[in-house]
């Protein structure tokens, strides 16, 4: 399913995302009106059916406008250098590292959407369809990179990449429930540590360790 397209320089698109994701994020998705978020925004109904066929595609451009690719503010940033495995263990450490007031806020009205997508997509096929589209472009773009660090050979290639990319997004969703109700998140220094581990463990069986095991 093909996602909404992205913001260009339509002012009045922008308003109505903005004004649907705090209605979103403060009332939920079954008790936001599209008239609340109209006038949230300044505007009438008809400039949100001029440009969205309802709530499902607000939602999800309101998501897909809040939603900070972690991947790409890594690469942006050049936090990391050698193997693909180093991005994996950056971005697991970056889960509990504390960001600057802005990028908090923002990760806030973040999670705060995604948790309406998730609940809102077990009773409505639409917004389900949506959410699914953009866990699996997400997903799609950890596979690639699971991929690469298997071809670079710091992750095993027997290692199934579904699993993988599952596990981390199951870790990541987690730590986004605690978050919404502020159950407190582990220290950075501990959390990073095992992360390390955890990368290594996906490492492939050296030769020599091979040749043990099988003694």
């Amino acid at each position: 399913m093909a996602l909404a397209e992205p913001a260009s320089t339509d002012t009045t698109r922008e308003r109505l995302i903005a004004a649907a994701a705090e209605v979103f994020a403060e009332k939920g998705y079954d008790r936001a009106g599209v008239q609340e978020i109209a006038r949230r925004a300044g505007l009438t109904t008809g400039a949100i059916y001029g440009r969205f066929t309802g709530k499902a595609e607000l939602l999800q451009a309101a998501i897909e406008s809040h939603t900070t690719d972690e991947l790409d503010d890594l690469f942006a940033q050049h936090r990391f250098t050698g193997h693909a495995s180093d991005i994996l263990r950056t971005v697991g450490s970056h889960l509990v590292t504390p960001c600057d007031l802005d990028h908090d806020h923002h990760h806030d009205g973040e999670a705060a959407l995604l948790l309406e997508a998730f609940v809102a997509a077990r009773r409505d096929p639409e917004v389900r369809a949506k959410l699914e589209a953009l866990v699996d472009d997400r997903a799609s773009r950890l596979g690639e990179l699971v991929e690469e660090a298997k071809g670079d050979g710091s992750i095993d290639p027997d290692l199934d990449t579904e699993s993988l990319v599952r596990f981390c997004h199951a870790v990541g969703l987690g730590f986004l429930l605690y978050d919404a109700i502020s159950i407190s998140l582990p220290q950075p220094g501990p959390w990073e540590q095992l992360i390390t581990r955890l990368v290594g463990a996906v490492a492939p069986i050296s030769t020599a360790h091979k040749g043990e095991s099988q003694q």
